[in-house]
């Protein structure tokens, strides 16, 4: 909970305590991103601790990888992480395949750690319940999505051992942040500001070395002896093969991302950010034809960069562009992180957006149209408009949108569709299925933005209602947007 009373920040936290009641603090890890999903001892007699590795991809930084780490050390025992490879509605080929490729490479770390690694196929709590017999209890780490909120609880009541959950993936851990949902980002940094200096400043735990390697442990799904070198290799690849459209009008097959995938390459990418373009970072984000954004958002979604590696790394440089950069890494993803927790159930839905602004569109659902198209029109980007197809090329091909853009592209695809419900479905899926970074609260309530989260009614406008609008003249007034166009025409290839 958070107490301004005094004016400064106060947290009381969770903490985790073992069967005996002791408070275990792993060294390096504040004890409020520590919470115990279940009342359940500790494993006497177990063969391993086991962390189910899903947001945090990655070796170094991770929280929860060090707190399992610690606590295998206590117990005496190796440290097994395992990754489920599980079908994700709307993730393509591409996708996995980038995803994977990183998750190999974190693996090769892990293990020249001593700490053993599975990848795995299959649903998610199955797998991970199978595993966990043979566990003295089950570390996992924290993303706010329903599915895998839902799968952890379940987890907890049906594994009988202790389920430990470690947020190591927002800046301020996001159940002490607010103990409610924000209705905008100036409220939610009301109450975090006071605190990103303290834990931007905190030591990052490095990559973890266990007492007791797990080279030759063996856990439950293993297959006979010799097998899961070559399985584990077959997962890895599932993937490489050139994909085919999974439906009439599917683009996935024309994905290509720019960005190399895994922590090494996120590290990079962040190092260049900050000492070629963290200083000019206010001025030039808005400008797609400038490389003004740090291009990390991928790197967050799989959890292959630590927020709080890029928050330290950010603030120790400084400079003018510094605070405008904490804004959008700190306040606006935590402000999403924040809807999606407490909108568990619709924060991916049209009832997920604000009773005013469903109000306003609703109003509005007789207005005369200026253009009406189709979800597979939007997808193949064949409007009438050069700068909206641009957008979507980029977002299909790259996988990404520069975020101004991204805002128009919301706000138009609302403009053209038959009603604002089917608008919203339809930027939702584009984004869902192409973004590199989607399905992720950045992404839900990126898109809910442009209907209306997080924002304020303005003057009416046709079909718009009170919600804000934009138009293409707007675009013109910020940056060249035909040189943009032009860059992503059909058969254009930016570098």
């Amino acid at each position: 909970m958070f107490n301004d009373a005094q004016g400064s920040p106060t947290w009381r936290a969770p903490t985790w305590r073992n069967d005996a009641g002791t408070v275990i603090l792993a060294t390096m890890i504040d004890p409020e991103r520590i919470t115990a999903l279940n009342r359940l001892p500790v494993r006497s007699g177990a063969a391993f601790v086991l962390y189910w590795m899903q947001a945090a991809q990655r070796a170094d930084c991770n929280h929860a990888l060090w707190f399992a780490a610690a606590e295998a050390d206590r117990l005496a025992l190796p440290l097994v992480v395992v990754f489920v490879l599980a079908d994700y509605p709307s993730a393509t080929a591409p996708h996995y395949r980038w995803m994977l490729s990183g998750l190999q490479k974190t693996a090769a770390v892990l293990r020249d750690a001593g700490i053993g690694f599975r990848l795995r196929r299959g649903e998610p709590l199955k797998t991970v319940l199978e595993v966990a017999e043979s566990a003295a209890l089950v570390v996992v780490d924290r993303t706010p999505a329903r599915w895998s909120v839902t799968a952890k609880a379940a987890l907890a009541v049906q594994s009988g051992v202790a389920v430990v959950e470690v947020d190591g993936e927002s800046v301020i851990p996001e159940a002490v942040a607010s103990p409610k949902q924000e209705w905008s980002a100036r409220t939610l940094r009301l109450k975090i500001e006071g605190a990103v200096a303290s834990y931007a400043s905190r030591p990052l735990p490095p990559v973890p070395s266990p007492r007791h390697p797990a080279t030759r442990i063996q856990i439950p799904g293993d297959g006979l002896p010799g097998r899961t070198g070559p399985d584990e290799a077959a997962l890895f690849a599932a993937y490489d093969a050139a994909p085919g459209p999974a439906y009439p009008g599917d683009r996935s097959p024309e994905q290509a991302f720019p960005c190399s995938p895994g922590e090494a390459a996120g590290r990079t990418r962040l190092e260049a950010f900050v000492q070629d373009r963290l200083d000019r970072y206010d001025g030039d984000r808005n400008d797609p034809l400038k490389d003004g954004s740090s291009g990390l958002s991928p790197y967050l979604h799989f959890g292959q960069v630590s927020p709080l590696v890029v928050i330290s790394a950010a603030r120790a440089q400084g400079g003018p562009g510094y605070p405008a950069f904490a804004e959008q890494l700190v306040v606006r993803r935590e402000l999403c992180r924040n809807y999606v927790r407490y909108r568990p159930l619709d924060y991916d839905a049209w009832e997920g957006l604000p009773a005013w602004s469903r109000t306003a569109l609703d109003s509005a659902v007789s207005d005369r149209r200026a253009y009406l198209y189709t979800r597979l029109q939007f997808e193949a980007a064949t409007t009438h408009d050069p700068y909206w197809n641009a957008a979507q090329e980029q977002l299909v091909r790259s996988g990404t949108i520069h975020n101004y853009m991204r805002m128009y592209w919301g706000k138009m695809i609302l403009a053209w569709s038959a009603t604002p419900r089917e608008a919203f479905a339809t930027a939702l899926y584009l984004n869902d299925r192409y973004a590199l970074d989607g399905r992720d609260p950045n992404g839900w309530a990126g898109v809910a933005w442009c209907f209306g989260l997080h924002d304020r009614p303005w003057p009416a406008r046709p079909v718009y209602s009170t919600v804000r609008s934009m138009v293409a003249a707007g675009l013109r007034r910020k940056f060249d947007a035909d040189a943009y166009a032009c860059a992503w025409a059909p058969g254009q290839n930016p570098s």
